[in-house]
């Protein structure tokens, strides 16, 4: 299986992705499937091309299928971009030097430590922001393609 980096390091794969996150976010009662030909259409690609993508996509488990006779229903799959997700976090928040310096195992500059709770409550935070971050970027993108 390919490294979920080199992956998503596609253009066309990103995109794919994003075509997958719109369906979701503006179709709810669809669960977020759509078809391959519906992706062609969207993106202005190749069916073969969609499909060499999107095979590369299911195998990293970043996307699930639904077979329906010779149609193919794809739908995203967050779990494996916790992974991406959890790795790019100490990158791109605004104490991105205090982590860094946490994570090499130096004290932060403040000498504040947190209790087991107050990380995890933290990082739900975090987590809950960056979702809601994604998601008004993904609008905001939605509204300037329009």
């Amino acid at each position: 299986m390919a490294d979920i980096f080199d992956v998503v390091a596609d253009t066309t794969r990103r995109d794919i992705l994003a075509v997958l996150l719109d369906r979701e976010t503006s179709a709810p009662g669809s669960g977020g499937e759509i078809s391959v030909s519906e992706i062609v259409s969207t993106l202005g690609l190749s069916q073969p091309t969609v499909s060499k993508h999107l095979k590369v996509l299911r195998e990293a488990g970043l996307v699930g299928v639904r077979e329906e006779g010779q149609h193919r229903y794809y739908h995203l799959d967050r779990g494996p971009l916790e992974v991406l997700e959890d790795w790019l976090i100490p990158f791109v928040s605004s104490d991105a030097a205090a982590d860094a310096a946490t994570l090499a195992g130096a004290a932060p500059a403040d000498d504040l430590t947190l209790n087991q709770d107050q990380l995890a409550f933290a990082s739900a935070i975090g987590k809950a922001f960056a979702e809601t971050a994604h998601q008004v970027t993904a609008v905001v993108g939605q509204k300037k393609r329009r």
